[in-house]
């Protein structure tokens, strides 16, 4: 597995997510469960954890949209909530946004600035290109 070396320099990547009132901690990560980016001062074991926590839970996603859904079952979004919190997840182009709140926030505003952020940088900025086989 590759390793991004300071995921909290493409902060720019979730600024204004990171901004919204609530949102503690915001990652960008592969579908793989690779960290892209993280909010500025997030601790990085938590930020790896996060990011294939998230990982898991996607892939859990498409399982039941490829079973339950429709058109192919894409999933587009997500929230978690539990005691202190919520997570929001949002697909981009290969890759996904995750957000951890604490437990007094506007999901309509979070979830709208997710989209607002992904629409902004771009998904060619969001996707993860897919992975080159190492020669042996």
């Amino acid at each position: 597995m590759s390793y991004v070396e300071n995921p909290e320099q493409r902060g720019w990547m979730i600024a204004d997510v990171a901004v919204v009132p609530g949102v503690r901690e915001v990652i960008v990560f592969s579908a793989d469960g690779l960290l892209l980016a993280s909010s500025e001062g997030m601790n990085r074991n938590s930020a790896d954890r996060l990011s294939a926590n998230c990982s898991g839970l996607q892939s859990l996603a498409r399982s039941l949209g490829r079973e339950f859904g429709e058109d192919g079952g894409a999933v587009h979004q997500q929230m978690v909530e539990f005691n202190g919190g919520f997570l929001f997840m949002r697909s981009a182009n290969g890759a996904h946004l995750a957000v951890v709140t604490g437990p007094v926030v506007d999901p309509k505003l979070v979830a709208r600035q997710m989209q607002a952020q992904v629409l902004k940088i771009g998904a060619g900025n969001l996707s993860s290109p897919p992975r080159q086989e190492s020669a042996r």
